[in-house]
């Protein structure tokens, strides 16, 4: 028999056989385990957009520490969110400097190419989208 719950930082699977097993994996939350707060606490100017002050923050507390995009090895994906090189050079097309529209990482916040990221709790909102997307078109400088 098994057996799955959903807490809120793990998914946690019990397996009945001989005895009882419980494996805990991470899994996407909407909020930072460590400060309790939620990517929509992320705000974006309307232009200037910096990547560390700015997109590095919103993907540390949507994309990195909810468990999907981070540097652990056992992470399915391939995208680390972790840091600039990581972003816009380790996956061809992710970021294409100043095209958000043919930008990988917008089509795929705005669900217009595969599901939508982040994949559980609130999508990202329109000001945070824009940034991405301002950021994109100055240029996805590392500043």
């Amino acid at each position: 028999m098994v057996t799955a719950l959903r807490r809120p930082a793990s998914l946690v699977i019990a397996t009945l056989a001989l005895g009882l097993t419980v494996v805990s994996l991470p899994s996407c939350k909407d909020e930072n385990p460590l400060t309790g707060e939620s990517p929509s606490s992320v705000i974006f100017p309307t232009n200037d957009v910096k990547f560390n002050r700015d997109v590095q923050t919103l993907f540390n507390q949507a994309c990195t520490l909810s468990g999907c995009h981070d540097d652990n090895p056992s992470n399915t994906s391939a995208l680390r969110l972790t840091s600039h090189w990581n972003t816009v050079f380790a996956v061809p097309g992710v970021v294409v400097a100043g095209s958000p529209g043919q930008s990988t990482l917008v089509l795929r916040i705005e669900g217009a190419l595969g599901p939508r990221m982040p994949p559980r709790g609130n999508p990202l909102n329109k000001n945070q989208t824009d940034g991405i997307r301002t950021w994109i078109v100055e240029g996805a400088p590392n500043n």
